[in-house]
């Protein structure tokens, strides 16, 4: 049941001004920490309703379509006598949507034996669902545990009950249906063992408030050259027999991930998932490990000596004397991956990041007792921040390198860059990411090509979020809008790389 559209205007105006509040930044300082509750339907979309074991009456683990039709009956009803939730009404899109062209298997390229994430090239993959109106049915299931299985078809390989589910946050709940929605598909949902290329998990972004559909790709394709990070191609993507468009398509931080970093797929992971009201600051909560299940979403099976090991990294990180830290932290903590992962989110001005919310990354327990930090998300990056971001920053482009490190519970920033040795060593990795990265002579080339690559596909795509114009003009102009010029990756990697190469400390020897 939807609420009346002039509540729903009214709740979302006030948690919109709420949340600029809880963020307004001094003059000169860096953003206040999001502390308080989150508005109520804030609090809801991070709760996973346990609905597959309950209508699971054949007890196999997944739910058949007939299952599936009275799990969706029964939680309609309940979701009806519940008050509204208040959340925001969906955005329209910037072109008129439609059906897109029909499109069968045999009308497309494919490319067997070329890597499943390979970024040269522009597969197509069809999914068919058992439901004609599987759009509904996926957002129905949103905030359950419950998968829509579908046949998977890609490169003359079929792939039967692969599990499908809508992803994302704002990527979701701002998006209307009928629009591109962002997709996790998981292709061992049901028959175990099954992968495409060596992997068993696909997340289809849909760039939601990124034109270019470009901005994930060129952000992991240089952190890679860093970190660990995950894996980005374009493909094309066919549902029930029509054309809905081209997504980015990101590696999931699994234990495929986890293989191609460290050869192995044991170890503890955890996630630290994305809110503008996180607190996973890896800051020391006590001994009582329920105060950090709050926090850090253990992705891996259930081990005890994880969670003492994730505690002590924190007791370690928080109460430690600086002039000890750097030598008690190395046999708990990769401190190299820990500078880069900063200094990539501060160069590239990652919004969804450790900085400004203390959450949206994953941590993985290395055999060798140490823990390491890497990046999750990649939709926020070349960020144009606004005015309540930037502190006393004029524009976005000229965010401090130490934004973030005032607050007491980012102890990444307020503590380990305080350690002179490793604050040398973090402004050390952003002038040679702003020399190298940020310079459109190796930056432009790259968002070149893969523009290039699905340039014909995002024109013939009749769901897409933003305009063709956009996506044309952004990777290399600002576009006005409005009252609005919005900042194009161009000049938004020419104006950070210039005030970083000027900012004290990171200035390159005369």
């Amino acid at each position: 049941m939807q609420p009346p559209k002039f509540l729903a205007f009214l709740l979302l105006l006030g948690s919109i001004l709420w949340h600029a509040m809880l963020n307004a930044a001094p003059a000169g300082g860096s953003p206040v920490s999001r502390r308080g509750p989150a508005p109520p339907w804030v609090a809801g979309l991070s709760v996973e309703e346990k609905a597959q074991q309950r209508f699971d009456r054949d007890g196999n683990g997944w739910l058949n379509l007939e299952e599936r039709m009275s799990a969706r009956k029964t939680l309609r009803e309940e979701a009806a006598a519940r008050p509204p939730s208040g959340r925001p009404t969906p955005r329209a899109g910037a072109e008129p949507t439609g059906p897109g062209p029909k499109m069968a298997p045999s009308e497309v390229e494919t490319y067997p034996g070329r890597p499943a994430f390979d970024p040269e090239i522009l597969r197509t993959f069809f999914l068919e669902f058992e439901e004609p109106d599987w759009e509904r049915a996926l957002t129905e299931f949103r905030y359950t545990d419950v998968d829509v299985p579908a046949r998977l078809r890609v490169d003359g390989q079929v792939f039967e009950r692969v599990g499908v589910h809508c992803r994302g946050a704002s990527s979701f709940l701002f998006v209307a249906e009928g629009r591109k929605r962002a997709l996790n598909l998981k292709l061992d949902f049901v028959q175990r063992g099954q992968h495409f290329g060596g992997y068993r998990t696909f997340n289809l972004l849909n760039s939601n408030g990124d034109p270019t559909l470009l901005k994930a790709a060129l952000y992991f394709h240089a952190a890679r050259a860093y970190t660990a990070a995950p894996k980005v191609c374009f493909v094309r993507l066919v549902i029930n027999g029509e054309y809905w468009g081209v997504y980015p398509c990101v590696q999931q931080e699994d234990k495929d991930f986890i293989q191609d970093w460290w050869k192995t797929k044991k170890g503890a992971r955890w996630k630290a998932p994305g809110s503008p009201w996180a607190t996973a600051g890896l800051n020391y909560l006590g001994e009582n490990v329920e105060a950090y299940r709050k926090h850090y979403e253990l992705h891996s099976k259930e081990n005890p000596e994880a969670w003492k090991a994730l505690i002590r990294l924190c007791k370690v990180l928080t109460e430690t004397p600086l002039d000890r830290l750097e030598r008690e932290l190395e046999p708990v903590f990769d401190i190299d991956a820990a500078l880069k992962f900063l200094a990539l989110e501060n160069a590239f001005i990652n919004d969804d990041g450790y900085w400004v919310r203390s959450s949206d990354y994953n941590l993985y327990l290395r055999s060798d007792g140490r823990m390491v930090i890497y990046p999750h998300d990649g939709n926020e990056v070349f960020y144009d921040l606004p005015p309540h971001l930037r502190g006393g920053a004029a524009r976005s482009t000229q965010l401090d390198p130490f934004a973030g490190s005032d607050d007491p519970d980012r102890v990444l920033l307020s503590r380990m860059l305080a350690v002179p040795a490793l604050r040398n060593r973090y402004l050390t990795l952003l002038r040679d990411m702003a020399t190298q990265w940020l310079d459109w002579k190796t930056l432009g080339p790259l968002a070149q090509k893969y523009q290039a690559l699905i340039d014909a596909v995002v024109k013939a795509d009749t769901r897409k979020l933003d305009s063709y114009a956009a996506f044309q003009t952004l990777v290399e102009r600002d576009m006005v809008r409005g009252t609005n010029t919005v900042m194009s990756i161009k000049t938004f990697a020419d104006e950070r790389r210039a005030f970083l190469l000027q900012y004290p400390g990171l200035k390159p020897a005369p």
